[in-house]
């Protein structure tokens, strides 16, 4: 059996390594490594893949996160309400822009925000909801751009662990996630469904006006040299990582098949096990099945109940299998978010998963053995204390 990792480039390399080394010559040779043929490649491909009409590639996912708001026109003092219970970019460029962020709680079957706990948390000084496509599922879109609709909010997805996984509306209509709301941000951090050689980024939208200001706020507020229209940032997407993601990205939706027959595997040893609560997709399909697009597996999460999960992490760590707690601690008790606004009683789902969650390695290059070497380590310890 091959040595376990959490993720496994090396592997995932191989079949495109030659691609990629032919890319980087011609880089190389042309000098091109600023906003060359590979970004608008890249950028071309992915808006084809999308089925969105602007993608603007950029340096990372927090900055993709950040130009959003600076392009919607968001102020000082604005109201952002997204999830408690995700990393801490997307609360982190909230506060870095002066505006207000509003934590609240999920929803305990898929991680994702809770929609009833955003309506309670609107105020008139609410201008836009962050909903996280957590773990690779898809926030309920339909009642969040309803709410929109009714508060006259913007809605930013934050789509950096979804890239790939599909949303089916009221209507059994099919939508790319990243595509539904104002603009979406994404990451192309290496570990990413679609991942980079190093940091990387895009935002997406299909508002021809909104997209004209963000390729400004990308590059300086320039869309002219040294003609800056609007306040910018330095953040764009070098040709190298474009290269990549341009080798990788025909691949994408097999690399998300792989994760959901892993996750289908690990499920099937997990399934009726007491103490263990297997993933849940929701998005048009109950359960996961090798059709079903709604969750594409960025991570394979379980919730292990009546205390276990520590003893498990410490069990899994003695026996070589890595593992990740996403996350730890919440939002709201992080000492940067802190707000005495917040009440634990409203957070009470959050609070729960934060001592029940644990990731198994999940990625493209799982083999069967590992898999089984994986599950039956868990299903040892849990069974036995």
């Amino acid at each position: 059996m091959k040595k376990i990792q959490m993720v496994d480039l090396v592997s995932q390399l191989e079949p495109i390594k030659n691609e990629i080394l032919s890319s980087f010559e011609q880089i190389l040779e042309e000098a091109s490594f600023i906003n060359g043929p590979q970004v608008r490649k890249f950028q071309a491909d992915l808006e084809a893949y999308m089925g969105v009409k602007h993608v603007i590639p950029c340096a990372n996912g927090t900055d993709a996160l950040q130009i959003a708001m600076m392009g919607l026109g968001l102020q000082p003092g604005d109201e952002v309400i997204t999830a408690d219970f995700t990393f801490a970019a997307t609360v982190e460029v909230i506060a870095l822009l002066g505006l207000t962020p509003v934590l609240v709680d999920v929803d305990p079957r898929t991680f994702v925000i809770d929609v009833e706990a955003v309506e309670k948390a609107i105020t008139p000084k609410t201008k836009a909801i962050v909903p996280v496509h957590l773990f690779g599922q898809s926030a309920p879109m339909d009642e969040i751009n309803a709410l929109a609709k009714k508060h006259n909010l913007y809605v930013i997805e934050d789509n950096a662990q979804g890239i790939g996984t599909h949303y089916i509306d009221a209507n059994h209509k099919k939508h790319k996630a990243g595509t539904i709301g104002d603009v979406s941000a994404t990451s192309f951090f290496p570990s990413k469904n679609l991942g980079a050689y190093g940091d990387g980024g895009a935002l997406m939208t299909n508002n021809d006006e909104l997209a004209h200001t963000l390729r400004g706020i990308v590059n300086h507020g320039m869309y002219e040299r040294y003609h800056h229209d609007v306040v910018g940032v330095n953040s764009r997407l070098d040709s190298l990582q474009a290269a990549v993601l341009a080798a990788k990205l025909p691949h994408l939706d097999g690399y998300n098949a792989k994760r959901r027959q892993a996750a289908i595997q690990y499920n099937r040893y997990f399934q009726n096990n007491p103490y263990l609560i297997t993933p849940l997709t929701v998005s048009g399909c109950e359960g996961i099945c090798e059709q079903c697009a709604c969750h594409v597996f960025h991570q394979y999460t379980l919730r292990v109940k009546d205390g276990k999960r520590d003893g498990l992490a410490e069990h899994l760590k003695a026996m070589q299998i890595p593992f990740g707690i996403y996350y730890p601690i919440p939002l709201h008790r992080q000492k940067a978010y802190v707000d005495a606004r917040y009440k634990e009683e409203d957070f009470s789902v959050t609070n729960q998963l934060v001592e029940e969650v644990i990731s198994l390695p999940m990625h493209s290059e799982l083999e069967d053995d590992q898999i089984e070497f994986i599950a039956k380590t868990v299903l040892d310890y849990i069974n036995q204390t």
